[in-house]
């Protein structure tokens, strides 16, 4: 009687653990835009404005992009990678206060409407009425992939799949580091929420995963904004938009 009563008992707790574990896995936080900054023209109040601090999950990398959860994420929605996975340490990491979107003085030649990327400086401009502009930070090509040009927005995507291109695999690969050969949309995709394609080139204005890169030379040579501002920016212009870099 008492074997049975113990065996019971052990059969309870193994199905108990069982359950728990189940329950852990049930449901995923959700994709929520980033806290930090609760207006997307929040620079323009004036005022002392906090830098954007955000935690950068300490996974495991894989390629260019860290491991964990994939999927695709709502439309509407983008994050600080951190959210995805509440518990796991974290590294912090700052953003200036100058790479938050904010409307500016702007003197320029061309239309409202038209985006002009300063490489250099790390913005990008999207020309307004009355010499003003909205002024996004941006993340730009990294040594030995800067370009300059002119092209149009050719295409518009939202929470687009990316596929590496060849000589990237190779590249990345001869570092030991191995791409996928296709990655579809969602918060661990460094396309991120929004992708913007220029002419008929490899390049993209388009989000990221990696938030605290905006500021820096860190791409392959496509232009990134947090995912917050890829959004508002991804809005605001239309297929046949003239895109300058410089």
């Amino acid at each position: 009687m008492m074997k049975s009563l113990l065996l019971a008992a052990a059969m309870l707790g193994v199905f108990s653990t069982a359950a728990l574990g189940d329950d852990r896995y049930a449901t995923r936080p959700p994709v929520v835009l980033s806290p930090d900054l609760a207006a997307p023209w929040v620079m323009q109040l004036g005022g002392k404005v906090r830098p954007v601090v955000y935690r950068q999950p300490a996974f495991p990398k894989r390629g260019l992009f860290t491991s964990g959860v994939f999927g695709r994420a709502p439309a509407a929605v983008a994050q600080p990678l951190s959210a995805i996975n509440p518990g796991v340490p974290v590294v912090r990491r700052q953003l200036e206060p100058q790479f938050l979107p904010q409307i500016v003085t702007y003197d320029t030649k061309e239309r409202p409407g038209a985006i002009v990327i300063d490489t250099n400086s790390r913005f990008l401009y999207l020309v307004m009425e009355g010499g003003k502009a909205r002024r996004y930070g941006v993340g730009v090509g990294k040594p030995g992939f800067e370009w300059a040009g002119v092209h149009k927005i050719t295409r518009k995507s939202e929470w687009p799949d990316w596929t590496p291109p060849a000589e990237m695999v190779g590249r990345e690969a001869a570092k030991g580091h191995y791409l996928p050969a296709r990655m579809d949309g969602g918060p661990e995709n460094p396309l991120g929420a929004r992708a913007m394609y220029l002419g008929s080139t490899l390049y993209r204005i388009h989000g990221t995963n990696a938030p605290w890169t905006i500021g820096n030379a860190v791409s392959s040579g496509c232009i990134r904004l947090r995912n917050e501002d890829v959004v508002d920016l991804y809005e605001r212009v239309k297929v046949g938009t003239r895109v300058i870099v410089m």
